[in-house]
């Protein structure tokens, strides 16, 4: 059976089993397990015996204890007033700026996805304070809640990510690299934001009420105050990574006892609190490291039928250039986007799309960013765009007006890809200047 037949089949049982409304890692499971029996006439034993040894692999993996971590630290930022202070910190830095406090939706999400390494979390968090201040002030609404749509997946980006960890597993790649080279394309994706609402104020004034308090010298310091909680979990795990001090699991660990000094400094802890951040901790990364083996199995059921390499080789033979390559690839990720979320796309379609990348010459550092981005936009998109939802559930609009608001962010995170294909050093300056 020929590598398209044996890729379609897969892809057929992926739906099927998806379809049925199964758990995600049941379903790669049995994917996997079907393809193997049915393309590679397999016997139970010997499958069983794959499937041992990839799950002994891969839960082995010392990377592997950093995803716990970093969500039990989100899971302990979320139940703490840091959002709050966030947004009273920021208010004196962005008042001078057109759009004034629209601005706290980017800043506030960049901040915050520093630390908790989740989209939703990152858009929740903020979404609870923001949305209901730029309201209640005033502030045009189409752009609020777009431009906390848009920056609510930067979670996804800006190191710790989870996603990253995922993918960096999964390809073989320096977590650590990838952590650096998330850095500057985050950083750039909210300076384009921020440009964009400043230009919107220019043009429209009326979308953002003038100025009513003017600051002083004082009241910066208290904001200041208002932001060390954040700023020191983010110079503790970031700083720690960057340095060489630690190992991004190592660094996991620093920033969880980090966030718990936080909140017995703010008066917040609690042992009822302890408990319920670890539950929700638990059953994160129990549902996120056990996808990750399915599809470690996926992977190797389909290295087995030889679909990645063959599929590698029929569109060599086309000859695509690397940039077409990348327009083909966004494309198809985007499609799986309106479907599937940002953890589900990666683990099932790297097997297939990385071995094409790495064929074409493209820096599998480089390509995690481009991954990232390229499922950010998932995020925004319906009909299982989940910023949508969470916006949807703080505000009870429409998915679809939700969407249609964030659709100028949308566009601008389409133009950053472009700029990564332009200027490949965006991502790969940084991880080049600490690493080699």
């Amino acid at each position: 059976m020929d590598a398209l037949l044996s890729a379609g089949l897969v892809l057929a049982l992926i739906f099927l089993f998806l379809g049925m409304g199964v758990w995600i890692f049941v379903g790669l499971l049995f994917v996997s397990g079907a393809s193997l029996a049915l393309v590679a006439g397999m016997d139970i034993q010997r499958i069983g015996t794959i499937a041992a040894n990839i799950v002994y692999r891969y839960s082995s993996t010392w990377e592997l204890a950093a995803i716990p971590m970093f969500i039990w630290m989100g899971e302990i930022i979320f139940r703490t007033d840091i959002s709050d202070r966030i947004f009273r910190g920021l208010t004196p830095f962005v008042n001078w700026l057109p759009g004034r406090l629209l601005h706290t939706n980017v800043l506030g999400c960049t901040m915050f996805a520093a630390v908790s390494g989740s989209s939703a979390a990152t858009a929740a968090t903020v979404g609870k304070i923001t949305t209901s201040e730029l309201s209640r002030r005033g502030y045009d609404q189409a752009l609020s809640l777009g431009s906390l749509a848009g920056a609510g997946s930067f979670g996804l980006l800006i190191p710790p990510s989870i996603v990253m960890i995922v993918y960096g597993i999964l390809a073989e790649v320096s977590i650590s690299r990838l952590f650096a080279a998330g850095v500057l394309p985050g950083i750039m994706i909210a300076f384009l934001f921020s440009a964009y609402i400043v230009f919107r104020a220019v043009m429209k004034p009326e979308i953002a009420p003038k100025a009513d308090t003017q600051f002083d010298l004082r009241q910066f310091g208290a904001a200041f105050v208002d932001l060390l909680p954040i700023i020191s979990l983010m110079v503790i795990v970031l700083g720690a990574i960057y340095s060489g001090i630690a190992t991004p699991s190592e660094a996991a660990a620093v920033g969880v006892f980090g966030a718990i000094v936080i909140t017995v400094v703010l008066r917040q802890f609690s042992f009822s609190m302890l408990v319920r951040t670890l539950l929700g901790a638990v059953v994160s990364s129990a549902m996120i490291c056990s996808i990750l083996v399915a599809a470690a199995f996926l992977s190797t059921a389909m290295g087995y039928l030889h679909i990645p390499t063959e599929i590698a080789h029929a569109i060599g033979e086309l000859q695509l250039s690397p940039e077409m390559l990348i327009v083909v690839l966004t494309l198809f990720y985007l499609v799986l986007g309106l479907f599937l979320d940002g953890v589900s796309i990666i683990v099932m379609s790297l097997p297939i799309t990385l071995p094409l990348a790495l064929q074409a010459g493209i820096d599998p550092v480089w390509f995690g960013i481009f991954l990232i981005v390229t499922v950010e936009l998932g995020q925004i998109t319906p009909p299982v765009g989940f910023n949508l939802f969470i916006l949807q559930s703080l505000t009870g609009q429409p998915v679809g007006r939700v969407a249609l608001y964030a659709l100028p962010f949308f566009i601008l995170m389409l133009g950053a890809i472009a700029l990564l294909v332009w200027f490949p050093e965006i991502a790969l300056w940084l991880p080049g200047v600490l690493y080699d």
